[in-house]
């Protein structure tokens, strides 16, 4: 078995969830279980080859729990496994200094739509 050398925890971390589009499907995954379909339509510029790989990448790590129903046409889902879902507050961290720096950045001039605000995040409606 190849040894890994890490210099500081994070990397860790980022070698299990790094990248673009990891912490994205785990973002949509913590609210519920998801189809391919799915998750292709609330993250519109993955491609399925990509959504395929970081699923599977997800999924050998232990994040993921991938169940395939016997049926035509196949139905794939996809949820957290219980070692995913202690990132959850890791996840809810990532989101809720999103959208304040969002926040920041408008009050700055910035034209920023968000068009999937985590409702568990919210940051300018519990600030009003």
């Amino acid at each position: 078995m190849k040894q890994c050398v890490y210099n500081i925890g994070v990397e860790a971390t980022i070698d299990v969830i790094g990248g673009k589009w990891k912490p994205l499907i785990l973002c949509h995954l913590k609210r519920g279980t998801m189809r391919t379909g799915e998750l292709r339509r609330v993250i519109p510029n993955i491609t399925q080859k990509v959504l395929t790989e970081q699923l599977r990448e997800l999924e050998n790590s232990g994040i993921i729990n991938r169940k395939v129903y016997e049926q035509v046409p196949p139905k794939v889902e996809y949820s957290l496994t219980d070692y995913g879902k202690t990132l959850n507050d890791l996840l809810f961290q990532l989101c809720k200094w999103g959208e304040e720096d969002i926040c920041r950045r408008r009050k700055n001039g910035e034209s920023i739509v968000l068009l999937d605000d985590d409702p568990e995040t919210d940051i300018e409606e519990k600030a009003n």
